[in-house]
Order: C-alpha cells, then structure tokens, then sequence
C-alpha cells in the first residue's frame, strides 16, 4: 500500500497562544508561512495521487507554500472539529467551569462529539484506500489525531494519544495486513 502523508498547518496567532481553533478562518503567521515553506523542502521529490486539503485558508496556505496547491482539491471532511461555544478559548479557560474537560472526552458545548468527527474521517480514509498511490492531507492538529486513530481502528477519542506540533509531517501506512502509523510528528 502507498504512504498517506498528513501535514498540520503552520503556526497561526491562535495555535500560538493555545486556543481552540475551528472553523474560524485564522491565517498563517509569518512564521506559519515559513514553516510551510520549509514543508516544501520535505515533500520534495514525492508525487501524490491526490492532495487534499481543508478548505480554511490555513490548511490551503500551507498546502500551496509547500508546492502542492495546484493539484489539491478542498475537502470538508478534513475541517477542524467544530468546538462550537469553545472557539476561541484555551484548554485552561474551559476547565475553570468544566474541571478535566477534554475535546475528546467531553467534546465542546454546541460543538461536535469525536464519533461526529471520527465519521467524516472515515469517508476520508475510505477515499485514501481507494486511491492507488501516495495522498497527501493538509488539516489541522485534532481532526489528523482522530484520522490516525480510525486508521489503526481505534475510537475516534483514541486521537487524544497523538500530539501533533504545528507544520508537521507523519506518514501512515500498511505493514502486510496491519494498518500502521510509519512515521509521527516530524
């Protein structure tokens, strides 16, 4: 089977301070745009069957500063997890009215649950397991950590044992019959 290659965006003002960031549209900070950039460097050399990419303009900057916007197609299955009233706020902030509070335990008041995200996920990795070839995906840190979840056939809350750094790179495969992570964070 071919590689999957899962890129998280680069650095935005947000993901810098911490704060959950959905469906808001927030751009690349320059730094974000170098780091895309430097992601270019890593993929070179690569040709993917398909390219997808959320359609926030985040995901798509990346995807372009990194030499693959032209093949890329928008696929709202990759959008981030929809935190609902918890857009915009830390991990800290929301655990002063709900102790312990986890995106993927709780999930977020007004927002999705992680088997609402795990679903569109798995239309993703369905369409990749078509594909023949490498694929390249450009989303965000909480919706790659459940793909690579559903990829191992773990519950969608399994994501929450993959951290995920801002502009990284991990590959996903197969070894024989198993679905396997090759690669995690890079």
């Amino acid at each position: 089977m071919a590689e999957v290659v899962l890129v998280r965006h680069g650095e935005t003002e947000w993901s810098k301070a911490g704060r959950h960031t959905g469906r808001t549209d927030v751009p690349l900070t320059a730094n974000g745009r170098r780091q895309a950039e430097r992601l270019g460097a890593e993929l070179a050399g690569r040709s993917f069957s398909l390219v997808l990419t959320s359609p926030l303009s985040r995901a798509r900057e990346t995807c372009r500063l990194a030499g693959l916007g032209e093949p890329a197609e928008n696929c709202d299955d990759l959008l981030e997890w929809d935190y609902g009233s918890y857009e915009g706020a830390t991990s800290e902030e929301i655990r002063r009215s709900r102790p312990g509070w986890t995106v993927f335990s709780e999930g977020p008041l007004g927002g999705e649950t992680a088997e609402q995200v795990g679903r569109r996920v798995d239309r993703v990795i369905a369409r990749v397991r078509a594909t023949p070839g490498d694929v390249a995906l450009f989303a965000h840190a909480h919706v790659l950590r459940v793909l690579a979840a559903r990829w191992l056939g773990l519950e969608p809350a399994g994501g929450r044992y993959f951290a995920l750094a801002t502009a990284s790179v991990s590959i996903l495969g197969q070894e024989r019959e198993t679905f396997v992570i090759q690669r995690w964070n890079l």
